[in-house]
């Protein structure tokens, strides 16, 4: 069962703020019908891309991903949970994370508790790699401030880590605030981030 709370994103084609609704425990068929409307942007971009011939690596990162494949995977693990961020109907975010096996890495904090983001992504239609005019802002930024709340709720004191795709590596450091710990060859050389308590306090104010 899923619970909904309220939150706001930036209607970027208007400057304002929009009320938008936090999903905690996105149901089955939310993801359905977010990649029926994600899954077709996505492809028609990329072979608009495809056809122009630019580069592959200026193309999301991210647009390989299933979430179908990844609710399936989770679901029912009590380590595991899935937000998402839904405004004028439309699912505009998904994140899964994991709040059990992803000790922290800081030397200050090492092997403490911590909430994991495994998977965080904007719908393709707010992505300016995408589309010509996004329609909403601080999809991330709500994203990264629920992982953070959930960890203060976990008793983790707000400590969150990730593993960051190159093109979002800037928003983690600068954006976020959060501390990089390098390329982790185990992780498909992916870059490793990841907050200290007093990075959260900081993020959320």
């Amino acid at each position: 069962m899923s619970d909904r709370s309220r939150t706001y994103l930036k209607d970027l084609r208007t400057g304002q703020l929009a009320e938008a609704s936090l999903i905690d425990g996105v149901s089955r068929d939310e993801i359905e019908r977010s990649e029926s409307l994600w899954r077709p942007i996505l492809l028609e971009s990329l072979e608009i891309r495809q056809r122009s011939g630019i580069a592959k690596g200026s193309w999301p990162e991210h647009s390989h991903w299933d979430w179908r494949k990844k609710h399936a995977a989770t679901e029912g693990l009590i380590a595991y949970r899935m937000f998402g961020v839904e405004c004028e109907g439309d699912m505009q975010g998904l994140m899964l994370v994991s709040t059990a096996g992803h000790p922290c890495r800081i030397a200050e904090q090492r092997g403490k508790e911590q909430v994991y983001i495994d998977f965080v992504a904007s719908a393709p239609w707010n992505s300016r790699e995408l589309v010509d005019s996004p329609r909403y802002g601080l999809v991330g930024r709500v994203l990264i401030a629920t992982a953070v709340q959930l960890s203060l709720a976990e008793g983790f004191r707000g400590r969150v880590g990730l593993h960051s795709l190159p093109q979002s590596e800037t928003f983690y450091a600068t954006n976020c605030g959060m501390t990089d710990l390098g390329k982790d060859t185990k992780k498909e050389g992916l870059r490793y981030f990841e907050t200290t308590p007093a990075q959260a306090a900081a993020f959320l104010r």
